[in-house]
């Protein structure tokens, strides 16, 4: 069985930007170990995001593994829910619970903007206080508060009222909240109510005079049932690792099968452990894994904020981090071994979110030396010099596999 490690550098995929002499990010980024890979690889671009869904990286990771989001998916939060080790009741309903800053200055909730929906990174110590004291006030039996990582964290709410609207609160920054809050089913109510518990919190109060944006509302969004997907190793006999930060990537997979890692101080942001990630994904291989799936978030966080240089150094830092060191290994030990290298979806900086559009990726196998034409992998190069285009995302893993 040969090696393959797949790397998702999230949300890197962008467009041209002035601020970067009229480069894309990862065509800015000094990436050698990248950019060498690119020259022997099969260069394409692939959609991840079928038509008519939403942009987002459970749909797009979901694909990426050969999970068709139109079939499997069933909501963002019940896969992070299964990564916390939550066990989801048959009546229970899973909801992301982001702790956001909300503007103080309007009296009306309905009527004030989201500045950050990471609540300026706050630190998962910071949020575990914020969400024990939520549960304490508007949890129960039916209704529990979980902490996870950062500003991401789970509801489980068992025979929840109707939902109908939620708007994922990166997509709607510096937006009036009044016109994208869920239809009222507790769930408005719940939201308001955090706001008046929260904005003056010993914890936000720290905050504020350390000159960080306070946490001070939860927002409610991608609700959905218990998730069941078919066994990875029994449909590709890979053997797998996932190796990740952020609750939804480990979710899918322990939902798939697979084993998962906790890598110390990787925290889904732009100040994350990238050289523990690229151990433990040799690690894994040391340990006999056949498929090391490595998930870096900065570069999506960094898009999401609008931080041009961050996202192009994080891009740089995956490069020296995990891509080459994993990378040599690999050609150190195996004579047979493959790497993917992709976004799962675009997070342009220009507008602070996600979109479907098709992302580059690279695909080298260690057996199949190719001249691709390619030296740079970045989105202007491989639009204009490869004829590669994978329609369907979860045909991806077949294509490598084959």
């Amino acid at each position: 069985m040969y090696k393959t490690a797949i790397i998702i550098i999230d949300g890197a995929a962008d467009y041209r930007i002035d601020e970067l002499g009229g480069k894309t990010p990862l065509e800015y980024a000094c990436k050698p170990c990248t950019d060498y890979l690119s020259q022997f690889a099969t260069c394409g671009l692939v959609k991840t995001i079928p038509d008519g869904m939403t942009p987002e990286s459970d749909t797009a990771i979901l694909s990426i593994l050969s999970y068709d989001p139109r079939i499997y998916l069933k909501g963002r939060s019940p896969l992070e829910a299964a990564s916390m080790g939550l066990e989801m009741r048959e009546a229970d309903t899973a909801f992301r619970c982001n702790l956001v800053n909300i503007t103080e200055s309007r009296n009306n909730y309905e009527d004030k903007i989201i500045t950050d929906h990471s609540a300026d990174d706050i630190s998962t110590e910071e949020a575990d206080i914020l969400i024990k004291f939520l549960h304490e006030k508007f949890g129960g039996e039916k209704r529990r508060f979980y902490t996870g990582v950062s500003y991401r964290h789970c509801m489980l709410w068992e025979n929840c009222p109707e939902y109908k609207k939620f708007k994922p609160p990166h997509d709607i920054l510096n937006k009036r909240i009044g016109d994208y809050l869920p239809e009222d089913g507790g769930y408005l109510r719940l939201m308001r109510e955090s706001y008046d518990l929260l904005n003056n919190h010993p914890v936000n109060i720290k905050r504020r005079e350390n000159n960080k944006k306070p946490a001070n509302s939860i927002w409610l969004w991608s609700p959905g049932t218990k998730t069941v997907l078919p066994d990875f190793k029994t449909k590709y006999n890979f053997d797998g690792t996932v190796i990740a930060a952020v609750d939804l990537v480990k979710g899918i997979g322990i939902c798939a099968g697979m084993q998962t890692v906790k890598v110390p101080g990787a925290t889904g942001n732009f100040n994350t452990n990238y050289k523990g990630k690229g151990e433990a994904a040799i690690q894994a291989f040391e340990n006999g894994k056949d498929l090391a799936f490595v998930h870096i978030e900065a570069p999506d966080e960094c898009g999401h904020q609008g931080n041009v240089r961050e996202k192009s150094t994080s891009i740089e830092l995956i490069d020296k981090n995990i891509i080459e060191p994993v990378y040599k290994y690999l050609d150190k030990n195996y004579d047979n071994f493959k790497i993917l290298i992709m976004p799962d979806h675009p997070t342009p900086l220009s507008i602070r979110t996600h979109t479907g559009e098709p992302v580059p990726f690279l695909y080298y196998n260690k057996r199949e030396h190719i001249n691709s034409g390619i030296n740079i992998f970045c989105e202007p190069e491989i639009k204009e010099k490869s004829k590669i285009f994978i329609e369907d995302g979860s045909r991806l893993l077949d294509l490598i596999f084959a």
